[in-house]
Order: structure tokens, then sequence, then C-alpha cells
């Protein structure tokens, strides 16, 4: 079994897209050529804001071939509760409900490999609820924003999360996280 990552982008006060649900405020920046993009994830899984935001942002439904670009043949898991549109040649899963009952059929599409959960915020802290986070990597920029949307709408305590490691990449702070497993209530 592959691990369960949350690898995204925030502003130095712990948004992750503006107060317009936008990203354009992380293309300002200088980012070094692919770096900071992981690689090689067996599944993605995104949040229906997430996924609209870049089917709107790439015009995909007009350039399919534009979803190749970042997703590639990857097979993703996209949380909504409604009925949105799928651009032509992506392997795109709808589901809902909570994580922990879509869980078996993420880690089956994904085999050994790792899962990407790719945003936003409230859907991997329903991974780190259901206790199906491993590792929580961000690429911090110098950016503050106003307001939006929050990296992690949850109390983590610091006992569940241990730096492993901690560097400079171009204008971005690098840090990745273990998660540790929720202790049992004495």
């Amino acid at each position: 079994m592959g691990t369960i990552y949350f690898d995204t982008a925030t502003s130095l006060n712990g948004w992750i897209a503006d107060e317009g649900n936008s990203l354009e405020w992380l293309f300002a920046i200088d980012e070094p050529d692919d770096e900071l993009m992981p690689h090689g994830a067996a599944v993605m899984v995104e949040g229906s804001t997430t996924y609209e935001w870049v089917l709107r942002h790439s015009d995909i439904l007009r350039h399919p071939e534009r979803w190749q670009e970042f997703h590639g043949s990857t097979p993703t898991f996209v949380f909504t509760t409604r009925r949105l549109p799928v651009p032509e040649g992506a392997d795109i899963r709808f589901v809902s409900g909570p994580v922990a009952s879509v869980l078996p059929a993420i880690r089956e599409a994904a085999g050994d490999g790792d899962i990407w959960v790719v945003g936003g915020g409230d859907l991997a802290g329903q991974f780190l609820d259901a206790g199906a986070l491993d590792e929580l990597r961000l690429s911090v920029a110098p950016v503050a924003l106003t307001g939006g949307a929050p990296l992690l709408p949850r109390r983590i305590g610091s006992d569940r999360l241990h730096l492993e490691s901690a560097s400079g990449v171009g204008q971005f702070a690098r840090l990745i996280y273990r998660v540790a497993p929720k202790s049992a209530p004495a």
C-alpha cells in the first residue's frame, strides 16, 4: 500500500486559494521548473471546487489535451454531489459521501502506488479525520492573502505532525510532515 499525501502550495498565512477560489496568485511567483510538482502518483483525488477551477483555468473542456498535461492518464477521483462535465479522454471517477466509505475504491485503483490528494484543504482534512492521511507536503509561497480557502480547516496538534524535511526551492519553502495516527483517549 502506497502513501496518501496532501501536496499543495500555500500562502505564508495559510490560504491555498484566494477569496474567489482562484490560484492566480500562485502563478505570479517564479517557480522552479516542475521541482515542486509531485510525480508518479497512481491516483489523484480532488474536490469539486479544485476540479472545476482546473477545467476553467486551462479551458480544458474546449482543449481536452490540456488535461493530459497535468493529470496524464492517472485515474482522478472527484468528490462531488453534482453532475460535472468530463474532458474527453480523462479517467474521472465521481464519488460522494464520507472519505472512509470511498477509500477502498481509491486504494484499489492505486494498487501499491501513492495517492495524491490534490485539494482542497477540507477534503485533505476529511482524509485526516478518516485516519488516512500519511503526509503533508507543503510549498509555502512568499505571498500573504487576505482570505480564501484555508490550508487545513482542522485543529491538528504538534504531536501528530513530524517534520521530515525543510528546504528552499526557488522562492518557496518546501516542508514535508509525516502525519502520526491520532492517539486513542486513555
